[in-house]
């Protein structure tokens, strides 16, 4: 009979939920700390005392880490790839849909909600949503569209100030006009700013 010794062999951590919530504490603390763009991967993984390579496996990215840490309702590596993908001129209409997809469902809305209301009463909130913007989704959008960022930019702010009309003032008509008349009416102006050089 061997005798045990209480040190482990190399190889995976046991116990991949523990594990996995022992990466997104000490991600949750590193981005509150230092900001979207201060942290890496790596940096995360030796917070955690974990191989990068579990991260990579458990969220496969950054941003990945992120919107599990802070409960973002969607991962941008998934989402503008799937905007992009449509025809050029159809880009205004992709962007509103995802945004209604996004904003209309209540259990996706409400994080987004937390965030923006932390952003606008604590400055180290602002700085982390502001910094992930724009790394992650505007100057992504703005290098797959070769179009400035301020029109990038205006485009956002366009969005989000009616979806804040809609589905957290709901101010009528706008919170109760179909999703497709919606479209039909946002969605030329988005286009003219993702495809106006």
């Amino acid at each position: 009979m061997t005798e045990t010794t209480g040190r482990r062999g190399p190889g995976r951590r046991p116990g991949p939920t523990e594990t996995r919530e022992k990466i997104l504490a000490a991600a949750r603390e590193m981005f509150a700390e230092k900001g979207y763009d201060g942290v890496s991967v790596r940096a995360i993984a030796r917070a955690a005392g974990v191989d990068p390579a579990l991260v990579h496996h458990f969220f496969g990215s950054k941003d990945g880490v992120f919107v599990e840490a802070m409960r973002f309702p969607v991962d941008p590596s998934v989402l503008l790839p799937r905007i992009m993908s449509v025809p050029r001129d159809r880009l205004g209409e992709a962007v509103v849909r995802a945004f209604l997809a996004v904003w209309g469902d209540a259990d996706r809305r409400a994080p987004l909600l937390a965030m923006l209301r932390s952003a606008m009463t604590n400055e180290r909130a602002a700085t982390l949503l502001r910094e992930f913007v724009t790394v992650a989704l505007t100057e992504r959008a703005r290098q797959a569209l070769d179009v400035p960022h301020a029109q990038i930019q205006a485009a956002a702010g366009q969005m989000i100030g009616l979806m804040i009309l809609r589905y957290v003032l709901r101010v009528e008509p706008m919170a109760s006009v179909p999703e497709e008349e919606l479209v039909a009416l946002v969605s030329p102006v988005i286009q003219r700013y993702l495809t106006s050089a």
